[in-house]
């Protein structure tokens, strides 16, 4: 089967499953919510990157709907049975999980994009700057960016969990655990050493910003969910390679 039908299948499967358009949903709701209530409440500010930083609130915890979206992506057809009709099709497993995984991240992608666009308009709208807020400011877009480029990585990562578990509520499970609450955790221990810890793991993040957890650099910080994700969709390959079903 060429690879362009292979996507075109997983993207059937994706749209036609109810669970997806809710946690698209809720996904849409949590963040313009959130974002234009902090936007509200943040009336003033000094610079243009701060005002976007508090209307980005809400992706905090609209990236949680993308991890439970993403194991549900990854483990729905092992609990179903239907993985079975999914390989005799694609013997290749490898080759279905690059398709599976592609459209759920460019799903994540496209949507997390034109929320932090709503955000952004939510920041220009209602919180007062001084010389505004100029869209075409790096100090504006790299956050945005970074917004957008985390929630895919958040969702290969929980793609990689649900294959590997193949239990949605393990993956979900240890999924939360290793995006919100490991992180925090360790880094209010103050310890230097699980300072370190938490900084490695791969903490959800708004913005620029960590959310709830230590005040990492955003390139380590996205280097950390980057490396997580990667790491984990490889172990996942490997295992779907290996195991009998």
């Amino acid at each position: 089967m060429p690879f362009r039908s292979v996507l075109r299948s997983e993207w059937t499967k994706l749209r036609s499953l109810r669970s997806t358009w809710w946690c698209v949903a809720l996904y849409v709701a949590v963040v313009l919510s959130l974002g234009w209530l902090s936007a509200a409440v943040t009336d003033q500010a000094p610079r243009d990157d701060i005002a976007v930083a508090a209307a980005l609130t809400g992706f905090g915890f609209g990236q949680l709907v993308l991890v439970v979206l993403g194991v549900l992506v990854g483990a729905t057809e092992f609990a179903s049975g239907t993985a079975v009709t999914s390989f005799t099709s694609v013997p290749r497993r490898t080759r279905l999980l690059v398709a599976k995984t592609a459209v759920v991240a460019v799903l994540a992608a496209v949507l997390s994009a034109l929320l932090a666009a709503g955000c952004l308009l939510a920041a220009r709208m209602q919180t007062v700057v001084p010389g505004g807020i100029d869209p075409t400011d790096p100090r504006v877009l790299r956050p945005l960016a970074v917004q957008v480029a985390v929630a895919m990585l958040v969702v290969v990562l929980a793609v990689a969990l649900g294959v590997a578990v193949r239990s949605t509520a393990g993956g979900v499970g240890i999924g939360l655990a290793l995006v919100l609450v490991a992180p925090p955790l360790l880094a209010a221990d103050g310890r230097r050493l699980t300072e370190q810890l938490s900084e490695v793991l791969p903490a959800l993040r708004v913005g620029e910003d960590a959310f709830l957890a230590g005040a990492g650099s955003w390139p380590a910080g996205l280097a950390a969910v980057g490396a997580w994700a990667l790491g984990l969709w490889l172990l996942s390959a490997v295992l779907l390679e290996r195991r009998d079903v």
